[in-house]
C-alpha cells in the first residue's frame, strides 16, 4: 500500500482523529497560521488576492484555518491522495472558499499560482508572480532527507520575494534516545486524550511510511535553499512549526 492509499483509507474520519493524535493540536495549527498570515495581509494591502499553496493538504484542515483567518485567500491544495482532497474540496466549497485541487506527489513539479482574472472572467491577467505563502502540515516527513532538501529548494522557487514557507511537522529527536522519548510521551498523551488500541495501531501502521528529520537539520536545509529569517516557532516533543522567508 502506498502512502496515498494509506491516507485515502482513513479520509472520512481523519480530522476527528487528528485532534487526539496531535496532543498540541491548537497551539500547533494556530502557530502555523500566525506564521503564514503576515505576507497574506501584505498582499491584501497591495490590492492582490493572497495566493497559498498547501503541500500534502490532505483534508484541507490547515487550508481551512488559513482561509478563516484571511477570507480573501486563494488556495491551491496538492496531495497524492484523491479521497483526502475530495473531503477538502467539500469543506472548502461549503464555506465558499476559492480553491483548486491538484492530485500530485511532493516529488512532482509544484504548480504555479493561477493568474488573476478580471470581473467578467474573460481573459486571464498576468500571474501574481508566485505564492505569498506555501504551507504544509504533517506531510513532508514522508520524504527522505534528500527529498526534503530538494522540495525546500523548489518551494523557494515558487514563492514571491518576501513570501513565507511554514511547515507544521512531525520531527525526529536529535538523538536516538530522545526520539524514543518523543514516542513514549506521544503514546501517553494520546491515550489520555482517548485514543484506543485500534486507533493507535492504525496510526503506527501509517507511521511506518514516515521519514522524520530533526528540526535543527531542517532549518539548516531551509537556509541552504535560500530562505532567510529561518526559525522554529513552536515545538512540543515530536511536533514542530518551522519555516523561513523567501529572500
Amino acid at each position: 500500500m502506498s502512502v496515498a492509499e494509506a491516507f485515502d483509507a482513513v479520509a472520512t474520519g481523519y480530522d476527528q482523529a487528528r485532534r487526539r493524535l496531535v496532543p498540541c493540536f491548537d497551539d500547533f495549527y494556530r502557530t502555523a497560521v500566525q506564521v503564514a498570515e503576515p505576507p497574506l495581509a501584505e498582499a491584501l494591502a497591495a490590492g492582490r488576492a493572497p495566493r497559498v499553496l498547501d503541500l500534502g493538504a490532505g483534508t484541507g484542515l490547515l487550508s481551512r484555518l488559513v482561509a478563516a483567518t484571511v477570507p480573501e485567500v486563494r488556495l491551491t491544495l496538492l496531495d497524492a491522495a484523491p479521497a483526502m482532497l475530495a473531503v477538502a474540496g467539500d469543506h472548502l466549497a461549503a464555506a465558499g472558499v476559492p480553491h483548486r485541487r491538484v492530485v500530485a506527489d511532493l516529488t512532482d513539479p509544484l504548480p504555479a499560482p493561477e493568474p488573476d482574472r478580471p470581473a467578467d472572467d474573460a481573459t486571464p491577467l498576468a500571474s501574481s508572480g508566485g505564492y505569498d505563502a506555501v504551507v504544509s502540515a504533517l506531510a513532508i516527513h514522508h520524504l527522505d532527507d534528500a527529498g526534503k532538501r530538494e522540495l525546500y529548494r523548489r518551494v523557494r522557487g515558487v514563492l514571491r520575494p518576501g513570501g513565507v514557507f511554514v511547515n507544521a511537522e512531525q520531527v525526529a529527536g536529535p538523538t536516538p534516545a530522545l526520539d524514543r522519548r518523543y514516542h513514549e510521551v506521544w503514546l501517553r498523551q494520546i491515550t489520555a486524550l482517548g485514543s484506543d488500541a485500534a486507533e493507535i495501531a492504525a496510526a503506527e501502521e501509517r507511521m511506518a511510511y514516515d521519514r522524520p528529520a530533526p528540526v535543527g537539520a531542517q532549518c539548516r536545509w531551509l537556509a541552504e535553499a535560500g530562505f532567510v529569517d529561518v526559525d522554529c516557532h513552536f515545538k512540543a516533543w515530536r511536533f514542530a512549526v518551522f519555516g523561513g522567508v523567501a529572500g
